[in-house]
């Protein structure tokens, strides 16, 4: 089975992308803020992590460079986040995201998401 991090401040917002991604059949593991998204990313090893990139202490930038840069396997970072400007999206990519998801999103584009990284259970 495919194990997704989901790390988003907001809990209305953590908790909608969850249930998308359960209703899909994927198991999902949350963190509230990047520090314990880098710990539940350690400990649970999840095929895919979808990130803010707004939120406090750690910034989703700086814990998508933190796992790619500790990562001992390739590990897609899907990034949602409300900042809609092409320079944000180029900056992102740039750290190391893998797919750029503005909000607001439908449950079709989280699934979508999932498929199109092609990553196997």
């Amino acid at each position: 089975m495919i194990t997704v991090l989901v790390v988003e401040d907001t809990s209305s917002e953590r908790e909608l992308i969850c249930e998308y991604l359960r209703q899909g059949g994927y198991s999902v593991i949350s963190a509230c803020d990047g520090k314990e998204g880098l710990e539940k990313f350690e400990s649970a090893k999840p095929n895919i992590v979808f990130t803010d990139l707004v939120m406090p202490g750690m910034s989703g930038l700086e814990f998508c460079r933190a796992i790619k840069k500790n990562a001992t396997r390739k590990v897609p970072v899907v990034a949602c986040t409300s900042k809609n400007q092409e320079l944000d999206r180029l900056w992102g990519m740039k750290q190391g995201v893998d797919v750029y998801l503005t909000k607001p999103f439908t449950k079709e584009d989280i699934l979508q998401t999932v498929r199109s990284l092609g990553v196997g259970g």
